[in-house]
């Protein structure tokens, strides 16, 4: 040891030999905690519950009942959008009264939304549109209309019309295109509606794209659906399950592998079809399985933007789950926004519930609050697209 610091050495171990014979010698006492420290803690605790909160907050996104500002169900959901409680709305065909009305609400609501909302509607084309004629609405053809009759130039110049339309009345996220490739023409819930550009997955992917560029061209979002393939289906998972196992085709990936590589991707829509071959479990949907959702889209097609369920109240999930556990496996599988569209049976206390669960999961389980977290992110990273100005962090607890 060198000379110069055993001298040292000794005086800091007598030192140290005092302090703990006089802590023997004296009986153990806690220190009391003072009342400005109980209440200091207290609010600590109360400040991080109200920001979990919303942060799930940020991964509901609604329906409601009502086409005027004056109905409960839209005052339901601008208190909710005030209090950070959704991250958005999708409008179905009894929100829409006028175009005037759908203005007047969608500007409603992002005047008083703790964060900028998505404001979202189904306006495909063909069957599948929400707005239409019938309240002054320019209305676009079916995918398959599209694809058979014009080139994707000529399409891109027919979905930037449909996305300026949609930007015009609020709306900044449409839930389309159908990426999904028409591998069954007499499928119920594509085939037959004429939902698919092509059972040639380049051709679904070259349309698509032309889709993506012109709403972004507009300011509007989009989601492509429903992942990882629904055009081999023969049933309808809005009305029960819908097994591919046997009909799926890895084709079937192509159109979103090419379109993650060239980053014409805002979110992917995952579906409630049944396809054991890729879940790795026995009769899971893709929308509830990890395997599919992180290790395949995630990992291997290496999608890093917001994965958004469909309908989780759709037959497909809520015959055979509680909604607990669909919640619960929906997140854990690793989607970013759960879509409740209160279509057939509506529940305004969805995001109630949902913060609920989800937060006293999260105290209790870490991987839970990772997935809330990494969810949180993917969503404000895509909302920052929409409005550049929002800030990193967002989430203020506002005092009542």
């Amino acid at each position: 040891m060198p000379p110069r610091i055993a001298p040292v050495l000794a005086v800091a171990c007598a030192i140290l030999g005092g302090i703990i014979a006089e802590a023997l010698s004296s009986p153990l006492r806690a220190e009391p905690m003072s009342e400005a420290k109980i209440q200091e803690t207290n609010l600590h605790r109360i400040i991080e519950d109200a920001r979990l909160r919303q942060m799930i907050g940020q991964m509901v996104l609604v329906g409601f009942v009502g086409s005027d500002p004056d109905a409960e169900g839209y005052r339901r959901v601008v208190r909710q959008a005030e209090d950070g409680t959704i991250t958005g709305v999708i409008y179905l065909g009894r929100n829409i009264g006028s175009l005037k009305g759908v203005r007047q609400l969608n500007e409603g609501l992002q005047r008083v939304a703790a964060a900028p909302l998505l404001i979202a509607v189904d306006q495909e084309g063909g069957r599948i549109q929400r707005l239409t004629s019938a309240v002054g609405f320019k209305e676009t053809p079916s995918e398959a209309a599209v694809a058979k009759t014009m080139t994707p130039d000529a399409a891109n110049l027919v979905y930037l019309d449909l996305a300026s339309g949609l930007s015009n009345l609020g709306f900044n996220l449409n839930l389309a295109p159908v990426v999904d490739v028409n591998l069954n023409a007499a499928n119920p819930i594509i085939g037959k509606l004429g939902r698919s550009f092509s059972a040639d997955p380049h051709k679904v992917e070259a349309y698509s794209r032309a889709f993506v560029q012109a709403h972004r061209a507009k300011g509007v979002l989009t989601a492509l659906k429903h992942f990882p393939g629904h055009g081999s289906s023969n049933k309808d998972t809005h009305k029960g399950m819908a097994d591919v196992t046997g009909t799926w085709s890895t084709e079937e990936l192509l159109p979103y592998e090419a379109l993650i590589g060239s980053g014409d991707v805002d979110m992917i829509m995952s579906a409630h079809v049944i396809n054991d071959r890729l879940s790795g479990s026995s009769n899971v949907p893709s929308s509830l399985s990890r395997a599919t959702l992180t290790g395949l889209l995630r990992k291997a097609l290496h999608f890093s933007g917001v994965i958004i369920s469909d309908d989780m109240q759709m037959q497909g999930i809520t015959d055979r789950l509680s909604f607990e556990d669909s919640v619960r496996q929906a997140v854990l599988a690793g989607n970013d926004i759960l879509i409740f569209a209160n279509d057939k049976h509506p529940d305004p206390s969805i995001p109630e519930k949902i913060a609920d669960l989800l937060s006293e999961e999260a105290r209790e389980d870490p991987e839970m609050l990772e997935r809330i977290r990494e969810s949180y992110g993917n969503v404000m990273g895509l909302k920052r697209k929409l409005a550049p100005a929002v800030a990193k962090e967002t989430i203020t607890v506002r005092e009542r």
